[in-house]
């Protein structure tokens, strides 16, 4: 079996010498034996119980506690509740992190495909960046109601093309019309644009918005502040109101 003298236990959990005989005097560190020349060493299981104490400092908690917590009946019950609360911290702050790496790579993609540089652009940026997780998930949601809604135009097709059942086809061009109707309001009522001139966010009227040339992400639309006409970046609008 190994054993280690108070400088090799220290390197091995990365602590100083000191702190090693601090735990020492505290009773919560006690050799497991000495040498024949008063040294003290270590075993295996002395290593262990050094890494749990520099865990549980880490965790900040004092020693007379970390005393009290070693000497219970089940000290490794405790520990283990005490490291998945700080796994479940540490991988709430990775997410976190990677979530402001996540904009700080949009803000930068954002800045180079603008010739100009100015906090109005940062602006800008940092609205749609804001709101992309809820356009992108009513966009999907939309996706989805629109499935019945195919399904039912090609069923209602082929029955016509081969038993010659016309019908279910005006059934399904009653019921798209209604849901075209009722999605396109209720998208227009929840996505902005930002005008790229005076950088106003504004909602346009619906019919507008509807008629207007667009692409994935912006639209042709008239701003309502400065009266420009062009592309405006389609932005989450909030509630509806």
């Amino acid at each position: 079996m190994s054993r280690f003298t108070t400088g090799e236990l220290a390197k091995l959990c990365g602590v100083t010498v000191r702190t090693v005989q601090y735990y020492d005097s505290r009773g919560i560190l006690i050799p497991s034996e000495l040498s024949e020349g008063g040294r003290r060493l270590y075993s295996e299981d002395d290593l262990k119980r050094l890494k749990v104490i520099c865990f549980l400092r880490e965790l900040d908690i004092p020693i007379d506690a970390i005393s009290q917590i070693l000497k219970e009946e089940h000290p490794e019950k405790v520990i283990s509740l005490l490291i998945e609360q700080q796994e479940t911290a540490l991988l709430d702050e990775i997410a976190g992190k990677k979530e402001k790496l996540e904009k700080l790579h949009e803000l930068k993609n954002g800045l180079k495909s603008k010739t100009t540089f100015s906090f109005e652009t940062i602006g800008d940026i940092a609205v749609i960046m804001e709101g992309r997780k809820n356009l992108k998930k009513m966009r999907w949601m939309m996706v989805l109601t629109g499935i019945p809604v195919t399904a039912l135009q090609w069923f209602s097709i082929i029955l016509w093309i081969t038993k010659g059942v016309w019908w279910p086809f005006a059934a399904w061009a009653l019921a798209a019309a209604a849901w075209g109707t009722v999605v396109s309001r209720y998208y227009f009522r929840h996505v902005k644009y930002i005008c790229p001139e005076c950088h106003e966010v504004f909602r346009p009227t619906m019919k507008e918005a509807f008629w207007a040339n667009h692409t994935p992400t912006t639209r042709r639309l008239t701003c309502t502040q400065c009266g420009c006409k062009g592309f405006c970046v389609e932005i989450w609008g909030g509630d509806g109101k």
